[in-house]
């Protein structure tokens, strides 16, 4: 698959394509019948499928501040997609002269001059140009000035719910792992580089990995989780993989109070993970953090990183096999 960053890279002889667009943060389900749509005209065309994306996300931009969290890195979005048909990834640098773009200059620039795109497939609730200003039926329009037909794909619903890339952070940040999974398709993952915590796990017999993420990335509400560990190879692709306890909160108990994702895997204490690129997927919420008072003090207590009960390490298992 074609990965371009920016319009330069598109190569000066491309002819045509089949093309969708939007930010695609978690490929969810959703995203995933928009782009099999697009793949099916192409198909029928015999013309690639070219996936516009942005980067940084467009609200960090408009509205400085509010950048949501994100449910994928670029290197897993990418390999999701191309998963799905696309035979291009085109990402667009998000900045404040590219949202000043009209409707019209967005669809010529980009669409029409340089992706030469004989279909345009987008979900039902497009937006684009200027303050938003663009919807389908104009995108339609501009087909017919530009040459190409225009698709809005209904939002996927379910159980009266629709599946948006929204509805998935309010799952993780209320727990429910298991539903944002459903809506994804797959577990909710999360990426990162080991690195050396204060070792309090290993003093108490059960060694963690801690994971030091990328800004803003989406991770579930504190509490402990079933769920995979798995160390990647400097092309992200998987060299071993362990069914693990993952932790997420801070641990005031020994006076650390930032927020960490911890994972044990289940018994291995053999493994010296740290500098290693780490991925960890979510199957289930076991329970939410325990609380603990010493005594006649109010001081409540919070353990990251639970040591495993037998009971608890066989409901790990099931749970993360289900995966």
């Amino acid at each position: 698959m074609y990965r371009w960053y920016g319009l330069a890279e598109v190569p000066s002889d491309w002819v045509g394509c089949v093309a969708t667009i939007g930010v695609f943060d978690g490929v969810h389900r959703g995203h995933q019948r928009i782009i099999g749509r697009a793949e099916q005209i192409a198909r029928a065309r015999h013309l690639p499928v070219v996936v516009i994306t942005f980067d940084p996300h467009p609200d960090e931009v408009i509205r400085p501040g509010s950048h949501p969290p994100l449910l994928s890195t670029p290197r897993r979005r990418a390999e999701l997609l191309a998963g799905l048909g696309a035979d291009a990834v085109c990402v667009l640098p998000f900045n404040l002269e590219f949202s000043r773009l009209s409707p019209d200059e967005f669809v010529r620039v980009v669409l029409s001059e340089r992706l030469h795109a004989a279909a345009v497939v987008v979900g039902e609730n497009f937006r684009f140009g200027h303050k938003a200003v663009g919807d389908v039926p104009l995108l339609a329009q501009l087909g017919e000035k530009y040459d190409f037909t225009a698709e809005g794909v209904p939002l996927l619903v379910a159980d009266g719910l629709t599946i948006s890339s929204s509805y998935v952070r309010e799952q993780l940040a209320a727990g429910d792992v298991a539903t944002a999974a459903r809506a994804l398709g797959r577990p909710h993952r999360v990426e990162g580089v080991v690195v050396r915590g204060h070792m309090r796990g290993r003093g108490l017999g059960f060694p963690t990995a801690n994971l030091e993420t990328a800004p803003h990335t989406a991770t579930p509400a504190d509490g402990v989780y079933a769920g995979w560990l798995a160390s990647l190879d400097l092309d992200g692709a998987e060299t071993a993989r362990w069914p693990a306890a993952i932790s997420v909160g801070t641990n005031p108990t020994f006076g650390i109070g930032d927020r960490t994702v911890e994972a044990y895997a289940l018994d291995r204490d053999d493994l010296d993970l740290y500098g290693r690129h780490m991925r960890l997927d979510f199957a289930a919420r076991l329970r939410g953090r325990l609380a603990h008072v010493c005594g006649n003090s109010p001081k409540v207590r919070i353990h990251a990183v639970p040591v495993p009960s037998s009971a608890m390490r066989t409901t790990m298992r099931t749970q993360a096999s289900v995966t």
